[in-house]
């Protein structure tokens, strides 16, 4: 009986330099090219098994079997691995999640670099990681960046094969993330949906490419130099500009919560107070506050006192796929 198995783990990132708004929705070209840091606390382990023995594909995610429309959209991201290794097999994929899904913490990130790992290990595919990096954004954008440890761009490109993700910096330089989970519950708006009606209606989105290639341009030059400070002060003004062109959508939407505001203010009054910390905030209302890992600690206190009903999580650097030698559930 054929039987393929492969098992990954990635890591989930968090964009300084945004992605908003897709170029080609079909496949997944971003509108500007992007930066993000990988984070060690955040992850997806997954598992796959092609095997003649399935009738169908099927998919467990965090024990729970799922329903028809997410096996689908799971079996759309295996069949690009399929036709790869030319064959036609029934898949049953398991998922551990280890990111709340859908609020704004880039769990489809992990997730989807998580799959595309464990089928190139499973079918014996020669794909390099920048490779793979192509076809992980097939199933989500942000997860072209997962495959790569630290600080990683995502090269915009204009067609499938160099869309893709490049290692910049390992970031392993003290630098460490404080996340402020404040709300974890599925967002009201999915990006994806969020995404198509900035670009269709704001008035401030034309811009927003130009100043997001501008923005990149200084942050990899701030990584260069090592300056965390400048990192932080362009990744926080980046969000702002990316939030600003959903504020002027018709009509406009907003993922900031009181609380995402209050968390603003929290960040900047600990800069007054002498800390190296920016925020910075996805398409979910929790924020991510980048600093020196020596800070890490009294910076995640200061929140867990200020937001008691608050998650705060605090990530070093995260490492990029890694393969599984057994399942850990």
């Amino acid at each position: 009986m054929t039987t393929y198995q492969g098992m990954a783990r990635a890591h989930t990132n968090i964009a300084l330099i945004k992605y908003w708004g897709k170029a080609d929705s079909e496949l997944f070209i971003p509108m500007n090219s992007s930066l993000s840091l990988t984070l060690d606390a955040l992850y997806t382990d997954t598992k796959v098994c092609f095997s003649e023995e399935l009738k169908q594909d099927s998919f467990c995610l965090n024990g729970e079997e799922q329903a028809e429309g997410a096996v689908a959209k799971i079996s759309r991201f295996l069949d690009f691995f399929r036709n790869l290794a030319q064959l036609d097999l029934p898949c049953r994929v398991e998922s551990v999640n280890h990111v709340p899904t859908g609020a704004g913490l880039a769990s489809s990130a992990s997730a989807f670099a998580a799959l595309a790992a464990a089928c190139r290990q499973a079918l014996t595919l020669d794909l390099t990681d920048q490779e793979l990096s192509t076809y992980a954004r097939r199933g989500s954008g942000s997860a072209t960046r997962s495959i790569f440890p630290g600080f990683v761009k995502w090269e915009k490109g204009d067609r499938h094969e160099n869309s893709r993700a490049v290692p910049l910096d390992p970031a392993d330089w003290g630098v460490a993330m404080v996340i402020l989970a404040l709300n974890t519950q599925h967002k009201k708006i999915p990006s994806r949906q969020g995404m198509a009606h900035t670009i269709e209606t704001s008035a401030f989105y034309p811009a927003w490419p130009r100043l997001a290639e501008k923005h990149l341009k200084e942050i990899e030059a701030a990584i260069q130099r090592r300056d965390l400070k400048a990192i932080g002060q362009i990744a926080e003004a980046n969000a702002m500009a990316m939030h600003a062109t959903m504020l002027a959508s018709n009509p406009p939407f907003t993922y900031f919560e009181p609380a995402s505001l209050e968390a603003m203010d929290q960040v900047r009054s600990l800069r007054d107070q002498g800390y190296t910390a920016y925020f910075t905030m996805d398409a979910g209302p929790n924020i991510k506050v980048l600093c020196p890992a020596s800070e890490s600690q009294e910076i995640a206190q200061a929140m867990e006192e200020a937001f008691p009903e608050a998650k705060v999580i605090t990530s070093q650097v995260g490492p990029g796929i890694q393969t599984l030698d057994h399942w850990p559930y």
